[in-house]
């Protein structure tokens, strides 16, 4: 049972090993988990209704009415024709002042002149504009990402070379009070020492404490708890091609393909309409003004028919739109010159970042390699009271310095590398 219970756990303990997400995996999980995500079905329905309204320009058009009004004057017959029809015995009173009606009217279009098949692609476009803006916010998330990660590297790494740095000053402290013991060493080299080692440990509780907000942080961005010691250094390659493929080029040709359908809508809205119409209504007078003449009684009345309409206000600012569209055109195209001309700078600037880590790390190890013999050699001299503390602890922080800043280097190259695949979206 025992066994079990420790097999459980040691696969417990490797599944939260395995659990723990690679950088790839934090930008997918970041980018599921940051509430912009939820933009994309809203913009998605958005869309679909707007598509919906657009083709149901094409159902038939219902209106009802009702109204009661009164007349200073209405049709009626010339007074000698009244007379003339009262000798026959017919008496026709005319028009009443007070009429009334209630109507309902069917509209049917049979041509828009092209609008609601341009309108379907406006909404559409504006649709995929509003997609495209989210994809630039949720690509810009993984910068953010990208630092917090490498962050955590960079600060694990200093932790690891301040506690080696550590255990060197505590067994060179051991060593100087045997010396001390002995004899052959004052208290206030072990005192130095002692205020180094204190003087480190200060170091490496800021930096965890550095360490443990970046990780919280991720954390929260990606909906998953983060140890900074699972964490590993991805490896990757430089890209094979350095022409961009940013989100942002997208959002520019959309915007310009917005514009063209613009353009489009202006030069429709000059065109005639055609369509049918069917109007009924009851009420007086009818249509029949003869018959409402000899008596005041309601009746139903009907007519159908063609229409063209043909508004002509269009041609008022036609050019003067087109041309505020075409100006709007070559201010995209602007902004995307701006946008490529400083993502060649990022570009260049981190080519150039990328070979300078390369070149000073080939160099980096034997320098860790020296500063370690020379530190070596130190300790062996105040063992036989040849030199004195102070020197000891410079060749220490040397050595120091140059192991942190070799394995420092190593990790700024794998995130010079991802600025740059970032910066061309590769």
């Amino acid at each position: 049972m025992k066994r079990l219970f420790i097999l459980y756990y040691v696969l417990c303990k490797m599944s939260f090993v395995i659990a723990q997400p690679t950088l790839d995996e934090c930008h997918r999980l970041a980018q599921k988990h940051y509430p912009e995500i939820r933009k994309y079905d809203l913009i998605q329905q958005t869309t679909e209704y707007s598509i919906s309204n657009a083709k149901r320009s094409w159902l038939p058009q219902f209106s009802f009415s009702a109204q009661a009004s009164w007349q200073t004057a209405v049709p009626e017959f010339p007074e000698q024709m009244t007379d003339l029809l009262a000798k026959q015995g017919l008496d026709i009173p005319g028009l009443n002042k007070a009429q009334y009606k209630m109507q309902l009217e069917l509209n049917q279009t049979i041509w828009d002149g092209g609008k609601s098949q341009v309108d379907e692609r406006l909404s559409e476009t504006e649709g995929i504009i509003s997609k495209q803006s989210v994809d630039i916010e949720l690509y810009a998330l993984k910068k953010r990402i990208n630092e917090l990660y490498f962050g955590i590297l960079l600060l694990r790494e200093r932790m690891k070379q301040t506690q080696l740095t550590m255990d060197v000053l505590q067994n060179n402290l051991e060593k100087i009070h045997t010396l001390l013991q002995n004899g052959e060493a004052m208290q206030s080299d072990a005192d130095a020492v002692e205020a180094e080692w204190l003087t480190m440990r200060q170091q490496l509780l800021q930096i965890k404490a550095s360490a443990d907000s970046y990780c919280r942080m991720l954390s929260i961005f990606i909906g998953q708890n983060i140890e900074q010691d699972k964490l590993q250094l991805p490896s990757v390659s430089e890209p094979v091609s350095l022409e961009t493929t940013r989100p942002e080029l997208a959002f520019f040709e959309a915007q310009t393909n917005k514009y063209t359908i613009q353009e489009k809508q202006i030069k429709i809205s000059t065109h005639p309409r055609l369509g049918l119409f069917a109007q009924g209504y009851y009420g007086y007078p009818g249509l029949d003004y003869f018959k409402s003449m000899m008596n005041t009684n309601w009746s139903w009345n009907a007519a159908v028919g063609v229409q063209m309409t043909w508004n002509f206000g269009g041609y008022y600012t036609r050019k003067n739109s087109l041309n505020q569209l075409r100006l709007a055109k070559q201010q995209i195209e602007v902004q995307r010159d701006i946008f490529l001309f400083n993502n060649q700078l990022e570009v260049t600037e981190e080519e150039g970042e990328i070979a300078h880590l390369k070149e000073v790390l080939a160099s980096d190890e034997r320098i860790v390699e020296l500063r370690r013999s020379v530190r070596e050699a130190a300790e062996s001299k105040l063992r036989n009271g040849i030199i004195d503390t102070n020197d000891l602890l410079r060749k220490i922080t040397e050595e120091d310095v140059a192991a942190v800043t070799r394995n420092v280097r190593e990790i700024e190259l794998v995130k010079a590398i991802y600025e740059l695949k970032h910066t061309i979206n590769q």
